[in-house]
C-alpha cells in the first residue's frame, strides 16, 4: 500500500495556529525564488542563507517598516524549519506566533527575524538551539 501526502493534505492535519506561519513562509519562500533566485528548501542549513539575507537587508538600510512584512515571512520559515525538523508545533495567542517544541520550550521565530534585523539575533543559531534536545 502507497501512502501519498500533499502538503495540503499536511497543512490541513496541522492546528489552527499554524495556518497563518505556514502560509507566511510559503508566501516568502515563492518570493525569493522568483525574485532573488534563492531557493529554500526547509532544511536547517538554508537559515544561513536567511541570516545573510536578512544582514543584506539591514546593511542597505532598508527602514523597517519597508521589511516588515518580509521579516515576519522569514520568521515562519524559521519557525517551520524547527517544526519539520523537531516535530515541534505552531502556537497562537492574541495574533502572536511561537513554537513549542515537544520538550515544552516556546521559541519565537517571528522576534528572532526582527533581532537579526537589529544585529541581535540569528535564526540559524534559534533552531540550532530549539533542536538541540531532538
Amino acid at each position: 500500500m502507497t501512502t501519498v501526502t500533499s502538503a495540503t493534505t499536511h497543512q490541513e492535519t496541522r492546528p489552527s495556529a499554524a495556518t497563518k506561519p505556514v502560509r507566511w513562509a510559503a508566501d516568502v519562500v515563492s518570493t525569493l525564488r522568483e525574485g532573488a533566485r534563492l531557493r529554500l528548501d526547509y532544511s536547517a542549513r538554508s537559515l544561513w542563507s536567511v541570516d545573510r539575507m536578512i544582514e543584506e537587508i539591514r546593511r542597505d538600510g532598508a527602514p523597517y517598516a519597508a521589511v516588515e512584512t518580509v521579516l515576519r515571512g522569514l520568521g515562519a520559515y524559521a519557525g517551520e524549519v524547527i517544526v519539520r525538523q523537531a516535530g515541534a508545533e505552531w502556537w497562537a495567542s492574541g495574533g502572536d506566533h511561537w513554537i513549542r517544541t515537544p520538550d515544552g520550550r516556546l521559541w519565537d521565530p517571528l522576534d528572532e527575524a526582527r533581532r537579526c534585523f537589529a544585529e541581535d539575533g540569528s535564526l540559524r543559531l534559534l533552531c540550532r538551539d530549539a533542536t538541540a534536545g531532538k
